[in-house]
């Protein structure tokens, strides 16, 4: 807004005009008002997300520092309680061992608390919108995290007129910067929802655990466009199948999905 006034004076008047020019000439997109009823259990849905990372950066601190003391790997998952005792143990330092004893303790604590929380987001989410939860549950790959951040993210899908609206929302296109035919770079990367490029990121890597069918069609997509590329289509791909899965009311279909 500033660029297009190009004035010396900022008032109230000045600046009412200028929006009244871009409402006028429709430059300003509508925004999207989101429900308050349903925006504190979304906010909610975020902050266990973000606690979930914090539990995810004690886990990598623990293998950081056992590589940097030239330990043997830990083979066993650490994510599983049962799989964390005794590893203080393996460091000789007193306090290295107070560290990740630490560490262990905080993973214990944001345990207890993720599950209550997933437990009662769950509850909530089954009364607010059953049909649409457990429709994409039937997507391989999307559990109940995922199902409830795409549920509540999305919130409407009816507010999305295109399936293209949909995924650029999503940050799943490809952002392009051209002129008099020549591309000259990119921008524009993080207009849209972070959470939902998180989700169906997350949803693409799940997507091909125990689903052979998933990883030949991933592999088919790796010859043509590369390993990293693959799974970026392969979320694309996943965002459009919610979309029409929301939009027709029905269940996630693979004679479908695999069809191209």
């Amino acid at each position: 807004m500033k660029a297009i006034h190009g004035g010396k004076a900022k008032n109230d008047k000045v600046d009412a005009y200028k929006i009244a020019a871009l409402l006028r000439g429709s430059m300003m997109p509508m925004a999207y008002v989101y429900p308050s009823e349903t925006r504190s259990t979304r906010d909610l849905l975020r902050r266990r997300n973000h606690l979930a990372r914090k539990r995810a950066e004690l886990l990598a601190h623990v293998q950081n520092t056992n590589h940097q003391y030239n330990l043997p790997a830990i083979e066993k998952n650490l994510g599983k309680k049962g799989n964390r005792e005794g590893v203080a143990k393996r460091f000789a330092d007193l306090c290295v061992q107070k560290s990740i004893e630490l560490d262990l303790g905080l993973i214990d604590h944001y345990d207890q608390l993720l599950h209550r929380i997933e437990h009662e987001i769950s509850l909530i989410a089954k009364k607010y919108d059953a049909d649409s939860y457990f429709r994409l549950r039937s997507i391989p790959g999307i559990g109940r995290i995922l199902g409830l951040t795409i549920l509540y993210e999305i919130h409407d899908i009816d507010r999305f007129p295109r399936v293209q609206d949909f995924v650029s929302y999503c940050r799943l296109v490809k952002c392009a910067k051209e002129s008099a035919g020549k591309i000259i770079g990119s921008s524009g990367k993080k207009i849209g929802n972070a959470h939902l490029k998180w989700a169906f990121s997350e949803a693409a890597v799940l997507f091909l655990r125990r689903n052979p069918q998933a990883v030949a069609y991933r592999n088919k997509l790796a010859r043509k466009h590369g390993a990293a590329k693959s799974l970026t289509i392969l979320a694309h791909k996943l965002a459009r199948a919610v979309y029409h899965i929301l939009k027709r009311k029905e269940v996630f279909h693979p004679e479908v999905f695999f069809v191209k």
